[in-house]
C-alpha cells in the first residue's frame, strides 16, 4: 500500500471512529472510551489533515462542533451559532495561540484588554433565550446551530431565573453551563443502586442525561445546577450588545450585568493582563480543583475586548479569541489484574480492583472500589479485563466498566468470599435484602477493630497522631488490644512487647520515643471535648458534623445513654435513623464496656465543661461561619456557636440567620446578600457568641 493511500484510509477510519464517539458522547449520553483517548485521536486527524489539507471537508469532525440534534425533542435554531472551542494541553500550545492571536491584532491590543479566566466546566452547554426578561426558550448546542428544545426540563432547575431582574425590553441571549455538583451526583447514584436501576458514570453524563428526560417532573428531583459563561444576541430597544444605561464592550461588562439580572456567574472567574498570569491562574486551579463543588476538567481563556474579539473573529468551530486549557484526563484505561475484598469499620465486606498502576488526576492509582458482589456483576468486569477508571478530586477511584474489544478470552469471574477473610466469620447481609455482606464479629475482627482504632485517632475523633495505620497494625497483631476500649489501658510495659515502639539497649528493648510519644498523645486524648468521644465511638451516623449537635443536648455519656428515641428524634439535625442507631449502640454489652474502660482509666470524663455553663445567647439561631475567623479553626469556630445554643451549618439559605463572613469568604458571602441575609464581620465574633442577634441588629 503506498504511502498516500496509508494517510487517506488512517483519516477515513478516524473520521468514522470519531463521529461514532462524538454521536455517543453527546446524543446518547453514554460515551465508551475516555475523553483522554478521545482528545488524541482528535489530535492524529488534526494533524493528518494539517499536513494534507486536501482531506479537509465539512464532515471531518475537526469542522463539526458536534452532532446534529436529536429528534427525541424539538430541534431549534439558535439566535446566533454555539461554537465549541480549540484544545490545549500544554503552556507551549497555548501560547501558540497567543501569537497567533497577536500576530493579527497585535501584542499591545492583547494585553489593553486583558484576559478572562475561567474555569472549564465539565457540563452540558444549554443555550437560554430571554423575551422581555421571561424565559422563553432553552435548548442543547447541537450542532451548534440547531439544538434540541429542553426549556420544560430547564425550568425545573432552581438556579436558573424565570424572569430576569431589570432586563431590557426584547430578546437576551445566554450562554453556559448545566451541571450536576458532586454531592448531588454521588446521592443521585447511591438513590439509583438502591432502585436496582444503572447509575451514571460521572457527573457529566448525569447532567446531559437529566436534562434530556422526557419528563420534567423526573428532571425536576435531580440536583441540576448552571453557570453563566457567556452573552449571545441582545435585541433590546438600545440595540445589540447594549442593556439600558450599561453598554456591553468586554466580556467582563457581560458578567457583571448578568449578575445584576439574577443570572448565575461563577466565582472563579478572574481578569488578568499577561500570559504569566493566565498560567499562574492555571497552575492555582489545578492545585485547588479538587476542593471545587462541581468537576473541571480545564481552564478557559478569553480576550475580554468584545471589539477585539470580533476582529479576531474565529474558524469554522470555534473562535480565535479563545482556548480552553485542559488537564490531565481523569479517566484512563489499564490493567484489572485483580479483585479482592477489604472489611471496613462497620463489617462491611467491599470488593476492590487491583491494577497495573496508573496515573490519573495527579497521582499513581492501583487500588479502585467495586461497591459490592452486585455492582461487580453490573458492572460487568472479569479480572484480566482492561478497564476504565474514573478518579474525581479526593474520591476514592472507581472502575466504571471493561473495555469490551480488548478481550481474549482469559479473563475469569469474581467470586465473592462466603466467610471473611480476616478472621473466617461466615459473612451475611445485615438485614434481609441488604446488597452488602457483613462480618458479624463486630467486636473480634481484626480488620474491623484496626479501621475502628484509626477512626478513633483521626482529627475528627480524638486526634492522636501517633496511633496510625502502622501503629494500630502492630499494636492489634501484638494482642494489646482486643477493643478499642483497651487503647487507654496501655502503658510502657506493654508496648515494650512490641517491636515498633521499643529500642535495642544492653539491658534489653526499652521504651523509644516513638512509644513515649504515643502515650503523652493519649493522655492527651483523655481530655478532649465529649462530642469528639462521640465521634470515636464509631456509631453508626454520628460524624464530625452532628456529634457537638448532640453534646449541646447530653453533655455526658451517661445523659446520652438514658436518651430514648424520642427525644433524641426530636433533636433538630439527628432525626430517626440516627436516633435508633444510638439507642441500638447501647444495647450492645461490649460497647458499654468501651465506655466503662474508658473512664476507669481518666477519659471522657464529665469536665466542667465552659460548653455546659455558657449563656444559650445563639438559641434559635442558625449560623453559617466562612472564611478566617481571627483564634479559631473553622471547627472550633462551629463548636462556640453550637456552645451558645446555635446550630452550625455549611450552607446559605433563606432560613440562615447569620453569615459571619471572614477573609476568603467567597460565594457563600454573595449568596447572603443577594438573600438579605445578615452578614457579620469576623472580626466581631467573640461578641457576637456574647451578645447573639442583639450585636446584628444594632
Amino acid at each position: 500500500m503506498s504511502e498516500s493511500a496509508t494517510f487517506v484510509t488512517r483519516h477515513a477510519d478516524l473520521a468514522a471512529v470519531l463521529n461514532q464517539y462524538r454521536w455517543e458522547y453527546y446524543v446518547l449520553d453514554a460515551p465508551t472510551v475516555p475523553d483522554a483517548d478521545f482528545d488524541a485521536l482528535m489530535r492524529e486527524i488534526e494533524t493528518i489533515e494539517g499536513e494534507h489539507p486536501e482531506l479537509v471537508s465539512p464532515s471531518s469532525p475537526t469542522q463539526q462542533v458536534g452532532p446534529p440534534a436529536d429528534m427525541t425533542f424539538t430541534p431549534v435554531t439558535h439566535p446566533s451559532p454555539m461554537m465549541s472551542l480549540d484544545n490545549a494541553f500544554s503552556y507551549v500550545e497555548v501560547e501558540a495561540w497567543h501569537v497567533r492571536a497577536a500576530s493579527l491584532v497585535g501584542e499591545s491590543a492583547l494585553n489593553e484588554s486583558g484576559y478572562i479566566c475561567e474555569l472549564k466546566i465539565d457540563g452540558l452547554a444549554c443555550d437560554l433565550v430571554y423575551i422581555d426578561g421571561v424565559l422563553s426558550r432553552a435548548a442543547t448546542r447541537g450542532d451548534g446551530r440547531v439544538g434540541e428544545d429542553v426549556t420544560a426540563n430547564v425550568r425545573t432547575i432552581g438556579a436558573i431565573p424565570y424572569k430576569l431582574r431589570g432586563a431590557p425590553a426584547g430578546m437576551v441571549e445566554i450562554r453556559g453551563e448545566v451541571f450536576m455538583p458532586l454531592a448531588g451526583f454521588e446521592a443521585l447514584n447511591e438513590a439509583l443502586i438502591d432502585e436496582g436501576k444503572k447509575e451514571f458514570a460521572n457527573p457529566r453524563n448525569a447532567a446531559a442525561g437529566s436534562l434530556r428526560l422526557k419528563d420534567p417532573k423526573v428532571t425536576a428531583t435531580r440536583p441540576l445546577s448552571f453557570l453563566c459563561h457567556g452573552l449571545g444576541v441582545v435585541e433590546a430597544h438600545s440595540g445589540k450588545h447594549e442593556s439600558g444605561n450599561s453598554p456591553i464592550h468586554s466580556l467582563s461588562d457581560a458578567y457583571a450585568q448578568m449578575k445584576s439580572w439574577g443570572l448565575p456567574t461563577s466565582d472563579h472567574a478572574v481578569k488578568v493582563h499577561s500570559l504569566a498570569e493566565v498560567f499562574a491562574y492555571i497552575d492555582r486551579l489545578s492545585e485547588e480543583r479538587n476542593t471545587l463543588s462541581h468537576e473541571i476538567d480545564g481552564a478557559v481563556v478569553k480576550v475580554d475586548d468584545i471589539a477585539l474579539q470580533e476582529r479576531l473573529g474565529a474558524t469554522v468551530r470555534a473562535p480565535r479569541w479563545a482556548i480552553a486549557y485542559k488537564f490531565p484526563p481523569v479517566e484512563v484505561t489499564t490493567k484489572l489484574l485483580d479483585i479482592r475484598v477489604g472489611v471496613g469499620r462497620t463489617g462491611r465486606v467491599t470488593p476492590y480492583a487491583v491494577m497495573t498502576p496508573v496515573r490519573v488526576a495527579g497521582s499513581t492509582v492501583e487500588q479502585a472500589t467495586l461497591h459490592n458482589a452486585s455492582e461487580v456483576r453490573r458492572k460487568g468486569v472479569l479480572i484480566g479485563d482492561t478497564v476504565i477508571l474514573r478518579k474525581a478530586g479526593d474520591v476514592i477511584p472507581e472502575v466504571l466498566g471493561p473495555v469490551l474489544a480488548d478481550r481474549t478470552g482469559d479473563e475469569r469471574a469474581f467470586v465473592m468470599p462466603t466467610h471473611c477473610p480476616e478472621c473466617g466469620t461466615e459473612l451475611a447481609p445485615e438485614k434481609e435484602g441488604d446488597a452488602d455482606l457483613r462480618c458479624p464479629n463486630r467486636r473480634s475482627c481484626p480488620a474491623q477493630l484496626k479501621e475502628r482504632l484509626i477512626h478513633l485517632s483521626s482529627r475528627a475523633g480524638l486526634d492522636i497522631e501517633g496511633l496510625g495505620a502502622k501503629a494500630v497494625d502492630a499494636i492489634v497483631e501484638a494482642g494489646l488490644v482486643l477493643d478499642e476500649g483497651d487503647i487507654f489501658g496501655l502503658t510502657a510495659d506493654k508496648l515494650v512487647a512490641c517491636p515498633l515502639f521499643t529500642k535495642a539497649e544492653k539491658t534489653g528493648p526499652v521504651l523509644s520515643k516513638i512509644g513515649e510519644k504515643l502515650l503523652e498523645q493519649l493522655e492527651v486524648a483523655k481530655t478532649r471535648p465529649f462530642d469528639r468521644f462521640l465521634v470515636a465511638l464509631s456509631i453508626r451516623h454520628i460524624g464530625k458534623g452532628v456529634s457537638p449537635v448532640i453534646a449541646a443536648h447530653y453533655p455526658s455519656i451517661q445523659t446520652l445513654e438514658a436518651a430514648s428515641q424520642e427525644e433524641l428524634s426530636a433533636i433538630e439535625g439527628v432525626g430517626p435513623v440516627l436516633a435508633e442507631a444510638i439507642v441500638e449502640w447501647f444495647r450492645v454489652d461490649w460497647h458499654r464496656a468501651i465506655v466503662d474502660k474508658w473512664q476507669a482509666a481518666g477519659a471522657m470524663q464529665v469536665f466542667a465543661s465552659d460548653a455546659v455553663d455558657l449563656p444559650q445567647t445563639l438559641a434559635g439561631l442558625t449560623v453559617v461561619v466562612t472564611g478566617s475567623v481571627p483564634g479559631y479553626t473553622r471547627d472550633g469556630a462551629n463548636e462556640a456557636v453550637v456552645a451558645r445554643g446555635g446550630k452550625a451549618t455549611g450552607s446559605v439559605s433563606k432560613n440562615t440567620s447569620v453569615v459571619v463572613a471572614g477573609d476568603g469568604a467567597g460565594s457563600k458571602l454573595d449568596k447572603a446578600v443577594s438573600l438579605g441575609v445578615p452578614v457579620l464581620d469576623s472580626s466581631r465574633f467573640e461578641d457576637f457568641l456574647e451578645q447573639g442577634l442583639a450585636l446584628v441588629e444594632s
